[in-house]
């Protein structure tokens, strides 16, 4: 009888501070659908992080939210789009609908949010190209790539290689598309680059050069915290499914 008067009070508390704090309404569900769970899911990933600055704490929080409200984030770019018609709040929409998979919306967004601009955004873009290719339209994507100004040898330069690689392989240019991944890979920071090649290679049928990249992502994960792989565990999840397939053929 106690627990469970305690366990009322405590999602009182709750729910009377998701209220004052103005906070997403949605929380009131978890709190009174799974009691202390839900409690305490509301106190680690939005009361805790506002005071302490855990990265943990701020990625499990950024993780929640954008399962729990996928759509915040293109709320807030229309709010302040309404407040302002300007470049830089087209492009945020175009960000945001980008984020949700909404291609055809995030091109027309960055199309308005580059003819609104002063002049070349090289950025915005690339972003362009990147919904260009999402749409199928990776021809287009290239040549809006080809626009795009150049930039020195770096991390800008090596996601811009990347994009390309992956639209070149696209267009069937596979040769042009392979040297282009090899050339990436060996820089490009994280595992992505990796496994957009390994994706490329299993579509050619080379399973051996496809292993080793993937067995290379296998051993690079190993040395990554549970939450640096929580960040994309889908693809280290479908690094890990084809390494499987591929060890069972060889076997």
């Amino acid at each position: 009888m106690i627990f469970l008067v305690a366990s009322i009070c405590i999602q009182i508390i709750c729910a009377v501070d998701v209220v004052r704090s103005g906070r997403n309404q949605i929380w009131m569900l978890f709190i009174f659908l799974f009691s202390l769970a839900g409690c305490f899911a509301y106190l680690m990933l939005e009361v805790l992080p506002a005071y302490w600055g855990n990265r943990h704490l701020r990625t499990a929080r950024s993780q929640v939210v954008g399962k729990v409200d996928p759509e915040r984030g293109l709320r807030k770019a229309r709010a302040d789009l309404d407040l302002a018609e300007t470049a830089a709040n087209r492009i945020a929409l175009g960000d945001a609908l980008l984020d949700l998979g909404r291609f055809a919306e995030a091109e027309a967004a960055y199309r308005k949010g580059l003819a609104l601009g002063p002049g070349q955004d090289a950025t915005t873009q690339v972003k362009l190209a990147q919904t260009l290719f999402e749409l199928g339209h990776s021809r287009e994507g290239l040549a809006e790539l080809d626009d795009v100004p150049d930039v020195g040898r770096g991390s800008e330069w090596d996601r811009r290689a990347l994009l390309r690689a992956r639209m070149l392989a696209d267009i069937g240019e596979d040769a042009q598309a392979r040297l282009l991944f090899e050339d990436v890979m060996s820089r490009y920071a994280g595992e992505e680059a990796r496994c957009h090649y390994a994706a490329f290679l299993l579509a050619q049928g080379d399973r051996l050069r496809a292993r080793q990249i993937l067995e290379e992502v296998e051993q690079r994960a190993r040395r990554l915290d549970r939450t640096q792989r929580a960040a994309q565990a889908d693809m280290y999840r479908w690094a890990g499914e084809q390494l499987a397939e591929l060890r069972k053929a060889a076997a």
